[in-house]
């Protein structure tokens, strides 16, 4: 059975950092795609990143490149994701998803089959 547990969440002040982590269990994800994905209030789901394991490409929203990170850890079997000079409108729940990786759907919700719960993120002014 796949898990996905996220962690790292919190509340920090706009310009800061915080990095979040995706715990995988349940099977081997080196042949998955694994991306983060953020809602806010009243918000749809949309795409931050995404890491392929095997080889470890990676593709951001243009909202985050630069200042957002994603890596894994093979020992650790983890995700995570890196975020730097956050904004009040990076505000939301993150969640992790995994997938095996279809051409074109690994920057969409839809794309993916494993989520986890989420983390809630608050920036602040």
């Amino acid at each position: 059975q796949v898990q996905l547990v996220e962690s790292g969440g919190g509340l920090v002040q706009a310009g800061g950092s915080l990095r979040l982590s995706c715990a995988a269990s349940g099977r081997t994800f080196t042949t998955y795609a694994m991306g983060w994905f953020r809602q806010a209030p009243g918000k749809e789901r949309e795409f931050v990143g995404r890491i392929l394991w095997a080889g470890g490409t990676t593709a951001y929203a243009a909202s985050v490149k630069g200042r957002f990170t994603i890596s894994r850890d093979n020992a650790k079997n983890t995700v995570d994701l890196q975020m730097n000079s956050l904004k009040l409108e990076d505000t939301a729940v993150y969640y992790c998803a995994a997938t095996l990786p279809t051409p074109g759907a690994t920057t969409t919700p839809g794309g993916y089959r494993y989520w986890g719960q989420g983390t809630q993120v608050t920036v602040s002014s």
